[in-house]
């Protein structure tokens, strides 16, 4: 029986979500209750995405297979029992057999959380501590320029070879609460490394080191190296995903 699961997890003390040999992950510790619960079968789980080393989830979704007979509840109740405090299981349902928890996806959304007042050291694994002020209204204009279906090649760290870059973001927002600056963008699929790379091109518009318009260049330059330094991922939150 195929199941969809929804999970939500503190990526701090993980090395990423995907299996990594001598290393703890996300998906290892999922894996290893999965199995337990199916009788010590090996069992798999197939997320809508692999986040990175500390990079958090309240949304994350993948798909297994179990062989045992039980039900959507106890399956939740089972694995929330054999994981650790930081990874919770919020819903199981059974789905149809080709259901495809990657490949069904129709939008994601992730935001990224920065601030800009005095350093807090309780949310140093969860908000960037950039601490300084920043032009918010350039930034607001700049992000705009990610919106529509574009090639994101020069924000894509490591895969300036991949054949395709191309992506749609739906919609793009810049809010400012408390001090803190919440960046939120919504698209049908990211790339390894693209939210961050983006926030870190608008990190350097608020700093007035570029403008707005720049943006726009180095996106249709699709050129890495123009593109800048890479936001730090404990800002970093996949917050909803819908199929």
């Amino acid at each position: 029986m195929r199941f969809l699961i929804k999970f939500s997890y503190d990526g701090t003390g993980y090395s990423g979500f995907q299996s990594q040999k001598g290393l703890d992950t996300i998906e290892k510790r999922m894996e290893e209750a999965l199995t337990k619960i199916n009788n010590g079968k090996k069992t798999s789980i197939t997320a809508t995405g692999r986040t990175d080393k500390k990079v958090h989830a309240l949304s994350q979704y993948g798909h297994c297979d179990i062989d045992v007979d039980i039900t959507e509840k106890k399956l939740k109740k089972a694995l929330n029992s054999n994981l650790p405090d930081d990874i919770h299981v919020i819903e199981t349902k059974v789905v149809d057999d080709d259901f495809h928890a990657r490949y069904k996806v129709k939008e994601k959304t992730y935001k990224y959380i920065l601030n800009t007042g005095e350093y807090n050291p309780l949310e140093r694994n969860y908000v960037f501590q950039y601490n300084y002020d920043l032009n918010t209204e350039n930034m607001k204009k700049a992000i705009n320029y990610f919106l529509g279906k574009h090639d994101f090649r020069a924000f894509v760290t490591d895969n300036k070879e991949k054949e395709n870059c191309v992506r749609t973001i739906r919609k793009v927002s810049i809010q400012e609460e408390n001090k803190k600056i919440i960046f939120t963008f919504v698209g049908d699929g990211f790339l390894r490394y693209q939210v961050r790379n983006m926030v870190g091109i608008l990190i350097k518009v608020g700093e007035n080191k570029l403008s707005p318009e720049d943006v726009e260049k180095i996106l249709e330059s699709k050129d890495r190296t123009k593109s800048g330094k890479t936001a730090p991922a404990e800002g970093l939150y996949l917050t909803d995903v819908k199929y």
